[in-house]
């Protein structure tokens, strides 16, 4: 008898099927009563059941940023992208592209590759040796007796991919939401002069913050806690989100600089023709997103205590390094800086309900050299310290919302932004649910 393998299963259902109805029907109604302009329920960030379906009907249906082309110079280097109980190869192929599959040997389920990055010619699982090769066919699975075993049959399932201006993405539905093309012709214009594919991973760094992702999310979306960032206010105006009419006083003067290098940036780009306009749909689109061009304090270079620049080699083609940060949010596990001089891309993998991956990545120009064009250290400073300063103020709201005493809580003005990333997320659950 001849070993065939089964139908595959749409995404659809896969992780809530073992659920009860009675936690389902609750999770529905906690959706439909969200309270417009307010924090969301406890539940949303504490409870399995919702983790569950946030891993189905977000993780499992949109379009996520996994790496950029920079972490995958060469064909066969591949990362491992891990979400929930998902897991991913990402690897470059022969032709400069990407090839997505799933994690889980089409044996017995082992992860194939182990490593969160590498090298590898064929994908050989650890445990039985079934060998797969970079298309991720099986190519050898070595068993006694076995005279009519279908290889073709057991392949590793594969993954949808995209790479935009370097930047990559991939989607585990069937059927991948179709209004990321319009979404990349947004963002490729305001990216692409910075040329990724002739950048180097400087520096990555992992944390594990004991979170909800959705918390991970709303801090990263407004900056009402940036004077918590004594690092990161050297540089990057801390009048960020606020319009005229919510300056405090104590902020005036720094909200009139920031005027004055918005006009000076403004005219910059307009001599370089590079996009400077804001462009907004955070929750207006399913692949929701803001991009902007926008300028740095100080000397409006990089991220660093005067605001000059931290490596001496220009990204891509620029030619000019006071360009402020071209500042990209996208829904729903990411947001960018692209400097002159450097790259820093940040990407959100939950884990648990309760515990969430942040991975930082900093990109320098791939002809930039250590201790000569850049210091490592100074490069990275201002992230990581603004990175355990976030961590905490997640950990803070997580133990806050696990209280039997907590209530949800209104957004501010200035917090619009995470207004729009919890409205984002509502509609696509609902949708889902539906």
């Amino acid at each position: 008898m001849s070993v065939s393998a089964p139908a595959p299963r749409t995404q659809k259902g896969r992780l809530t099927a073992g659920l009860p109805a009675e936690a389902l029907e609750n999770a529905k109604e906690l959706f439909n009563n969200r309270r417009a302009g307010y924090s969301l329920e406890a539940p949303f960030y504490t409870d399995p059941t919702i983790f569950k379906m946030d891993m189905e009907g977000i993780f499992s249906n949109h379009w996520l940023f996994a790496a950029s082309i920079a972490e995958l110079p060469e064909p066969g280097d591949y990362v491992t992208v891990e979400y929930g109980p998902i897991s991913l190869i990402v690897l470059r192929n022969d032709e400069g592209g990407v090839n997505v599959m799933h994690n889980v040997c089409r044996h017995r389920g082992a992860r194939v590759l182990t490593a969160d990055s590498g090298t590898t010619g064929n994908l050989v699982c650890g445990y039985h040796s079934w060998t797969y090769n970079s298309e991720g066919d099986l190519i050898h699975a070595s068993a006694p007796g076995e005279m009519n075993f279908d290889k073709s049959c057991f392949g590793l399932k594969k993954a949808h991919s995209r790479i935009v201006a370097g930047l990559i993405f991939v989607c585990i539905a069937d059927e991948p939401p179709t209004d990321f093309d319009e979404t990349s012709k947004i963002f490729e214009p305001y990216l692409a002069p910075h040329d990724i594919a002739r950048t180097k991973i400087a520096y990555q760094q992992n944390i594990i913050e004991e979170g909800n992702w959705k918390l991970v999310m709303e801090n990263n979306r407004e900056c009402y806690h940036c004077d918590g960032h004594p690092e990161l206010a050297c540089s990057l105006f801390p009048t960020w989100g606020l319009t005229e009419d919510t300056v405090p006083p104590h902020l005036e003067e720094v909200w009139e600089r920031n005027k004055e290098s918005e006009r000076a940036l403004e005219e910059r780009c307009r001599r370089y023709g590079l996009p400077y306009e804001v462009v907004e749909e955070l929750d207006t689109r399913i692949a929701g997103i803001r991009i902007s061009r926008e300028p740095l304090d100080g000397e409006g270079e990089s991220f660093s205590p005067d605001g000059h620049r931290l490596s001496k080699k220009l990204l891509g083609d620029l030619r000019d390094f006071r360009l402020g940060r071209c500042s990209m949010h996208l829904q729903p596990n990411s947001w960018f800086h692209f400097l002159g001089d450097h790259i820093v891309t940040f990407s959100v993998f939950p884990i648990t309900e309760g515990k969430t991956l942040v991975r930082t990545t900093w990109l320098v120009a791939d002809d930039a050299v250590e201790g000569d064009d850049y210091d490592v250290e100074a490069l990275t400073h201002t992230w990581k310290q603004t990175n355990i300063q976030d961590r905490a103020f997640v950990e803070l709201c997580q133990q806050g919302a696990a209280s039997p005493n907590y209530e949800q809580g209104p957004y501010m003005k200035s917090e619009y932004q995470v207004e729009a990333f919890i409205n984002w997320y509502t509609q696509r659950m609902q949708e889902h649910l539906a």
